[in-house]
């Protein structure tokens, strides 16, 4: 990742970063939602041992999550470095057919002129 050049990297890096920030609370909601719906199953836990169940539910949604979000960051890392690949072979073949169309043109010139 590179530095900041002006001010329209830094906006575009404060919203990246902000965005995450509402993505983890998002999902610091969701983990407590469904925690509390997990463990209003059972209902003979006390409610110290029902905030108890419900904290460990919690914990483990958002590890999950956060597995699932490098997962997918480091996916998404791999397909950009292999589509960069790709694209510097098909600039390379591009100039290398480009270069031989050129060169077959002077060539072709030089032949026309030296009949002529």
């Amino acid at each position: 990742m590179t530095a900041p050049d002006g001010p329209q990297d830094g906006a575009a890096a404060l919203v990246n970063e902000l965005e995450g920030h509402l993505l983890i609370a998002a999902a610091l909601g969701e983990g407590r939602a469904e925690a509390g719906r997990f463990a209003g199953r059972f209902d003979w836990l006390t409610d110290s041992r029902r905030a108890e169940v419900e904290e460990r539910f919690a914990e483990e949604y958002m590890a999950l999550a956060r597995r699932s979000w490098r997962q997918t960051a480091h996916r998404a890392a791999r397909l950009r470095g292999e589509y960069e690949e790709a694209y510097r072979v098909l600039r390379r073949r591009l100039l290398a057919v480009w270069l031989s169309a050129a060169a077959a043109l002077l060539c072709a010139a030089a032949l026309l002129l030296s009949l002529a």
